[in-house]
């Protein structure tokens, strides 16, 4: 498993992003994909989970209702659409490949990670 994270940026407060997540080959397509992120001095923090067929999503408290996750089967990539950020969504943001098809919250239950893509959002 390769994972490349991609899509981050500078952006305005109240503003839009959207991450994506690559797997280069085709093995574990049929594992749940998760975001995650760190800000800087805090700990790795939970954002979004989605299944492997994409039928069961999570998000944290503090993204629900404003980002959004999915995944393309075919083009095995793993989408993030972040709306309406604000300065606290400033982070490292990571892929990772869990080690079973559901759409699982906790990093322990996640066995690849991307190399992260950094996300700012000015207020």
């Amino acid at each position: 498993v390769q994972l490349q994270a991609s899509g981050g940026g500078l952006v305005q407060a109240g503003g839009s992003l959207r991450l994506s997540c690559t797997n280069s080959r085709r093995t574990s397509s049929n594992n749940g994909v998760g975001w995650f992120r760190q800000a800087t001095g805090k700990e790795r923090e939970f954002v979004a989970a989605i299944s492997w067929n994409g039928g069961d999503t999570n998000y944290a408290p503090s993204v629900e209702g404003r980002f959004i996750i999915s995944r393309d089967r075919v083009k095995n990539t793993v989408y993030l659409q972040m709306n309406s950020l604000n300065a606290e969504d400033t982070a490292i943001y990571y892929c990772a490949t869990a080690r079973s098809a559901a759409a699982a919250t906790s990093p322990s239950l996640y066995s690849y990670w991307g190399q992260g893509t950094q996300v700012t959002v000015s207020s």
